[in-house]
């Protein structure tokens, strides 16, 4: 920084210290609109939420909802041993009745179709028995999944245009089977799975998470800030200091129309932890008040020391984090651009507020009281000696961590396949709760809940025509005998269930005459029928659609799926030339979640090469020094690729959460880095590397310790989440922070003696360093 520079901007803290009262009025008035744009912050953790807006399959599957409805759908597994008994019927039925009472619930199970065929049903021994021989007389309801050994599957269409009217929907499923769930006999089970319960858990969990994590990074903050510098009047600073930025970044989100998702907390959490970092590196510099000088002088000489510093380092963060708008998927994209805009507020208010507040409170120096750490005085003479005798053990271990993290991740050909990133919606669920257990044990007795929409839309009035009818007939009974299809629902399967209600059998009809009837009616029926509705568009009699449903969960998965369909097809128009005239469009909300894993990745990849790339010319501008530019990345790399080695070893895997470790690590933890080498660089002016890398640790060296941990223990304290990935985010990060510190103090000044080629003090004077001698040593440079 030039001395006109530097005179600049003591000017201007010293503006700030003398009009402390100001200060602090301003963020006064500033507070209740962050607030109140704040609380219009609306929450849908929903998978959903993680879809590409603009991708082509996603305008598709909104042009078909606007066609069919957008249902949301649930279902209800009821196992007993006997399910056709009149006692679990009667229990059965009383909810039905219940849900169907609300015309916004569809039900649409085998005992609700035999009621409206029959025109009631009242649970007596003759109607239970006539219940079970319609069941069972036909395939048509297992191969739905409506009946099986020991269950009966209830389907419900919950009818909602917002997550607040689905939340509504749900709760009255619940109450309608809350009597059941509390007394369940002669039932043995009754399960509730579906998308949308997915979707209420994660919001449920978030805000559990949220609630706790909060305490527990304040007890963070409270602890680590007592312990080191020991005063109530240090830790108010912190806290007000801590809130204002934490209010002003979630009074933007609410201003711009933000929605908090998934890994929306992320967010809040980064800002957290890196704002008290921030925090630790200006006031200890603060704290070090020599005799004889003016509180207000060290007060303005501090932040001007830390001033290059903590600003690199806070823009390297923000701009690392608006590397992530190369991503396609709108929550992770946010989540970079509100990070970035938070740690900018962060910026104005670590160096307006928090000055202001340190004068206001009278925060105490070392000459009132002493800190935490001193034992760094004697590590940070002791490490240089050690990293120079070890120098060529540290760096080439941290090589080696590198490289096996990088074999972890990309894989090696031939040998090791690269990680695969997890989109399936369990894994998202804690593996303890009852709602993953009800869905492993639904997957077990039907076959798969992913529904895949075939779309087909035809010349106007082409569903009525007998030769149409019998090419879908033959393209869903192509699909059916798939294995990888576990069931099939279509236009023709509503009318075999049409033809068995009137007692013709379930099997469709081959006849010309009985085909053109059944077209006829067909356009008769449609208007009064809600069940033929969802199938086929009434106006117009030429689109439909059929539910290909499948245990399929991947984005490969899906393609095979696709390519299947689309040959299927291919066959019926060949054997059915009035097909040709449709087109097909393959569309459904399980196909384009799995497509979140398709975007990830090049997530992952670009996002994490920007970030770098970001940070490097942040370090290229703060440290014209060659070597610094290079070597000022080492402990963050290593941090990273060790931990994706024990993700390797330990299972877990990549998902919309933990694939974001990489870019928040080194977004955060280079701040250390920044630090370290703004100190190290400070003293090479006119020192020795030893007494560089002496000045830097005992500079730094101290907050880098207390920053990490206070990193390290904020992103812990979502271990106890209930949420899976968010409880892995947890322990990777915390893990990346740690290696990166321990890099920090071992490979760094392993490397820099390296580089700069360079013997100790002790060894130029002709003194033994640890069990080398001058004769081992490279000459100077």
């Amino acid at each position: 920084m030039s001395a006109g520079s530097q005179g600049i901007l003591a000017s201007f803290f010293r503006f700030v210290v003398a009009k402390r009262w100001w200060v602090v009025a301003s963020y006064v008035l500033l507070i209740p609109p962050s607030i109140w744009f704040g609380l219009k912050v609306e929450q849908d953790n929903s998978l959903d939420r993680m879809i590409v807006q603009n991708d082509p399959d996603y305008a598709n599957h909104k042009a078909f909802e606007k066609n069919f409805g957008s249902g949301n759908y649930v279902l209800l597994l009821a196992e007993a041993a006997e399910p056709f008994t009149p006692e679990v019927l009667q229990r059965l039925d009383r909810v039905e009745r219940t849900l169907q009472s609300s015309p916004e619930i569809e039900v649409s199970s085998a005992l609700s179709i035999f009621r409206g065929a029959k025109g009631g049903f009242d649970a007596s021994p003759a109607q239970a028995e006539a219940f079970r021989r319609f069941a069972s007389g036909t395939t048509l309801f297992r191969e739905q999944g409506l009946v099986g050994e020991g269950f009966l599957s209830i389907p419900i269409v919950l009818s909602a245009r917002t997550p607040k009217e689905l939340k509504v929907r749900l709760e009255s499923v619940d109450r309608a089977i809350a009597e059941l769930e509390a007394n369940l006999a002669p039932l043995t089970a009754l399960r509730k799975v579906g998308l949308p319960y997915v979707n209420r858990y994660l919001d449920e969990e978030t805000h559990r998470s949220s609630r706790l994590y909060f305490p527990l990074f304040g007890l963070l903050v409270l602890g680590v800030n007592l312990a080191l510098y020991r005063s109530f009047r240090t830790l108010a600073a912190f806290v007000l200091t801590l809130a204002v930025c934490l209010t002003l970044t979630v009074g933007y989100i609410g201003l711009t129309g933000g929605l908090i998702t998934i890994v929306s907390p992320l967010v809040l959490l980064t800002i957290l932890v890196t704002c008290t970092a921030t925090l630790v590196y200006i006031h200890s510099r603060f704290v070090e008040h020599p005799v004889g000088r003016s509180i207000d002088e060290r007060q303005i000489a501090a932040l001007l020391n830390k001033f290059t510093a903590c600003t690199a380092s806070l823009f390297a963060t923000a701009a690392g984090f608006l590397g992530l708008v190369v991503s396609k998927i709108p929550p992770i994209r946010n989540m970079g651009i509100w990070v970035a805009v938070g740690l900018f507020f962060t910026w104005v208010v670590v160096f307006t507020l928090f000055p202001a507040l340190q004068r206001i409170l009278r925060t105490p120096t070392l000459q009132e009281k002493g800190i935490a750490g001193g034992w760094f005085q004697g590590f940070a003479e002791r490490l240089p000696a050690f990293s120079y005798r070890w120098r060529w053990l540290l760096v080439s271990s941290s090589l080696l961590l590198c490289v096996a993290g990088a074999v972890a991740i990309f894989g090696l050909p031939g040998l090791l396949a690269p990680m695969r990133i997890a989109t399936n919606t369990l894994d998202y669920l804690s593996h303890d709760s009852t709602l993953y257990k009800d869905t492993k044990r639904l997957e077990q007795v039907i076959s798969g809940l992913s529904v895949t929409e075939v779309w087909l839309a035809g010349p106007v009035g082409s569903l009525t025509e007998p030769e149409v009818l019998r090419g879908i007939n033959r393209f869903e009974e192509a699909l059916r005998r798939e294995k990888t299809v576990g069931a099939v629902a279509g236009p023709t399967t509503i009318l075999r269930m049409m033809r068995y209600l009137e007692g013709s059998g379930d099997r469709f009809p081959e006849d010309p005459a009985v085909l053109a009837k059944m077209g006829a009616d067909l356009e008769q029926l449609l208007p009064s029928q809600p069940m033929l509705q969802r199938f086929i568009e009434p106006t117009t009699l030429s689109q439909t659609h059929l539910a290909v449903i499948s245990r399929t969960v991947d984005y490969e998965g899906f393609q095979q799926l696709d390519s299947l369909i689309r040959q299927c097809w291919k066959e019926a128009a060949l054997a059915a030339p009035a097909l040709a005239a449709f087109e097909v469009r393959i569309v459904g909300t399980a196909p384009l979640e799995a497509k979140i894993s398709h975007h990830l990745v090049p997530t992952l990849v670009q996002s994490f090469g920007l970030t770098v790339l970001i940070i490097f010319g942040v370090f290229l501008l703060v440290f014209r020094n060659g070597p610094a530019r290079m070597l000022a990345m080492i402990p963050s790399l290593v941090a990273i690729l060790a931990m994706f080695a024990v993700m390797r070893v330990t299972g877990m895997t990549l998902n919309v959460v933990t694939i974001l470790v990489a870019s928040i690590v080194l977004g955060a933890s280079e701040n250390d880095q920044i630090h370290f080498f703004y100190h190290f660089l400070e003293k090479r002016r006119t020192g020795s590397t030893e007494e560089s890398l002496a000045h830097a640790l005992r500079i730094a060296g101290r907050a880098i310790f207390f920053a990490t941990l206070i990193n390290a223990g904020g992103f812990l304290a979502l271990v106890f989440a209930d949420l899976p990935p968010m409880r892995q985010f947890a322990v990777l990060s915390a893990l990346a922070f740690l290696l990166s510190m321990v890099a920090d103090f071992t490979a760094l000044p392993a490397a820099l003696w390296m580089v700069f080629h360079e013997r100790p003090d002790g060894h130029k004077r002709g003194e033994t360093v640890g069990n080398a001698t001058p004769h081992d040593q490279e000459t100077p440079r």
